[in-house]
């Protein structure tokens, strides 16, 4: 006879009265739900609380908020007026910055400040949530499971994660948007019949992808492939997917194109993101992974993922009965299975450790970067999310030693992790760090930290402190009729060569060049026109030839000759420094009549017409691409112009 409901809940009462099975699953369950919780807490704690004690905004973080005090001021997404350069890399990060101030009012270095500690925070909590639904979707049933905090203990103990937690750069929003994606992506294979709205949302935060950073498009790019071709849409779904995921991108991008005349931000032309430096990018894995012990870490929790794999009996046929059966199965068969795979948790994961691995791939192959451990935090981010928590099974009374054995061995491994996450976490950083050293690698927080005499420098007046950067303030007060300030050997002076009379009414205007862009432009009115020598606000820069043996991220310098002449100023002795020769400024004003360079530059700098967008719209691809020679006389050679007679 079938036992009622009423039957089942007093035999459960019962049960739990006595100790029984559903007492002790009760127990079991708020055990886990305790731990999960509690772990989820302390790690959300210590990224702030690690994030908040290293707190400091980057000279390259004030570089962004030049770029949204123009926008505030009604100058358009510029860095320089009049100038329509894309100096951030981050689209998403400058205008979220420029939402946020415009809509608090607060000084934005506050607000930067507030949104990094809020974002990287959330990244972890994230990050956490979205393993933490893949493992109890995959071990529904199995009893007490303790879910503990491990992968995100590890990114949080790397020092340079806590430096770029803040920093004033975009890598809180990366790691946030990792974390959002992979959340989605996990409810998206975990749920049984997933909603349009939930697809849809997922498909509009993978499109965010490019915005975020450019090379974020190999995980975008991935995402919507598994939401599109997964065997359970519609086409009228996928239609609407596409529209969804690329209408702000797409948008954007045809705007940016006819707007800044290039196809990406220009820091990617003043950097050639597309070259390939290997034995730097190795150099730089190696100094952020052996002062740490990384591998350690890393292939603990691998050991982890291996323990669970090989004694999990979820799955049904083994792997040689699966590759059997596939191998008597019909091309039809074939795509069908291929196509349910995709929305499943293993390709969910496959698809997060993958992305790790090329986001790791690409940034080895352009050189890493000059700032200590930054660009890999976004791969490591990635390897580390699949084990953010790591799943610890308690064995249940009467089970075999087998099943303590490994619980054992599981937890044996977590505590490995914490001891070595506790001590990275005490560690100071890269060696000798405040020094720019042969690699060019440099501890970007206790560089900038040591030189501005600051332990936390956040606003743009912190870094009047750092060298000439008074002087410069000086410079441009007591010289009213405007000038081009050039940085001298002397931390307390500049050169400034004066403008051609008659002056204006008002003054000529100053320009500053000097390659620290965020300190100098954040000091200095809107009307300053700020410039730099690799040419992240320069186009000028930007589109010289790269040096090959040049320190990594600053391998493009502009010989100060070019800015005489660009800027008008006057190019004859007494008036030019000693180290300009009037020759070199007289040979870079023909090298500037150049067609091709002209057409260049005034993609970006005449006004912008209806005919001018359709012609940036159309070229911006052979805009980006294009490169001159740094040196006047041989540039003028390469365009056919004629060589000025010397003034000697």
């Amino acid at each position: 006879m079938l036992s009622t409901s009423s039957d089942v809940a007093a035999d459960v009462d019962s049960s739990a009265r006595k100790g029984g099975p559903a007492h002790r699953a009760s127990g079991a369950s708020g055990l886990s739900r305790g731990v999960f919780v509690t772990g989820v807490v302390v790690t959300g704690v210590l990224m702030f609380w690690g994030a908040w004690e290293r707190r400091w905004i980057a000279d390259d973080g004030l570089i962004v908020l030049r770029t949204v005090r123009n926008l505030l001021a009604g100058n358009g997404p510029v860095f320089n007026i009049g100038e329509r350069v894309e100096a951030n890399t981050s689209t998403l990060w400058t205008y979220l910055v420029y939402g946020f101030g415009w809509f608090t009012g607060t000084r934005l270095e506050y607000v930067v400040l507030g949104l990094a500690l809020v974002l990287s925070t959330a990244a972890v909590v994230v990050a956490m949530l979205g393993t933490a639904r893949l493992y109890r979707w995959r071990l529904r049933g199995a009893g007490g499971t303790l879910l503990l905090p491990a992968g995100m203990l590890v990114y949080i103990a790397v020092p340079p994660a806590r430096d770029f937690a803040t920093s004033g750069l975009e890598s809180c929003l990366v790691i946030f948007w990792i974390a959002l994606l992979w959340l989605l992506m996990v409810r998206w294979s975990t749920t049984e019949t997933p909603g349009s709205a939930g697809v849809l949302g997922t498909a509009f935060v993978a499109g965010l992808g490019p915005l975020v950073r450019p090379e974020l498009a190999v995980l975008a790019g991935i995402a919507l492939a598994m939401l599109f071709l997964a065997a359970d849409q519609t086409w009228r779904l996928r239609v609407a997917m596409v529209a969804v995921a690329g209408a702000v991108p797409v948008g954007y991008q045809i705007w940016r194109m006819g707007y800044y005349g290039l196809p990406y931000p220009n820091t990617a032309v003043s950097k050639d993101a597309g070259g390939a430096k290997w034995a730097q990018g190795f150099e730089y894995l190696g100094n952020l992974v052996n002062p740490y012990l990384l591998w350690l870490p890393l292939l603990l929790l691998l050991l982890v993922a291996v323990v669970m794999l090989t004694t999990s009996r979820r799955g049904g046929a083994s792997v040689g009965d699966r590759v059997r059966g596939l191998a008597s199965t019909d091309a039809r068969t074939l795509l069908a299975r291929g196509q349910r795979a995709l929305r499943t948790p293993a390709a969910v994961v496959v698809f997060m450790l993958g992305s790790g691995v090329l986001l790791a791939l690409y940034s080895l192959r352009v050189g890493g970067d000059f700032m200590h451990g930054r660009v890999l935090l976004p791969p490591l981010f990635c390897l580390l999310v699949p084990v953010a928590v790591v799943p610890l099974r308690l064995p249940e009374h009467g089970e075999p030693p087998r099943a303590r054995t490994i619980a054992g061995a599981v937890g044996v491994l977590w505590l490995g992790t914490v001891v070595w996450s506790a001590f990275a976490a005490g560690t100071t950083g890269m060696t000798e760090g405040a020094v720019v050293g042969r690699s060019g690698i440099v501890d970007e927080r206790a560089f900038y930290a040591m030189n501005t005499g600051h332990a936390h420098p956040i606003r743009a007046e912190d870094y009047l402190d750092y060298p000439r950067m008074r002087a410069m303030v000086e410079a441009i007060e007591n010289t009213p009729n405007g000038g081009l300030l050039l940085p001298t050997p002397s931390f307390d002076a500049w050169d400034v060569v004066p403008p051609p009379e008659p002056i204006p009414p008002g003054g000529a205007g100053h320009t500053v060049f000097f390659l620290n862009l965020g300190m100098t432009s954040m000091n200095t009115p809107l009307d300053v026109r700020v410039i730099d020598q690799m040419g992240l606000a320069y186009p000028l820069a930007a589109h010289t030839e790269r040096l090959e043996d040049g320190r990594i991220g600053h391998d493009k310098v502009l010989y100060p000759d070019w800015v005489v002449a660009d800027s008008g100023m006057v190019n004859v002795h007494p008036w030019l420094p000693g180290y300009l020769d009037e020759d070199w400024v007289a040979q870079a004003e023909v090298a500037l009549t150049c067609p091709q360079t002209r057409e260049v530059l005034e993609s970006s700098s005449a006004e912008l017409t209806w005919p001018l967008f359709k012609r940036n719209l159309t070229h911006a691809l052979e805009y980006a691409k294009y490169r001159f020679d740094r040196v006047p006389k041989y540039e003028i050679e390469r365009c056919g112009l004629v060589m000025p007679p010397p003034r000697g």
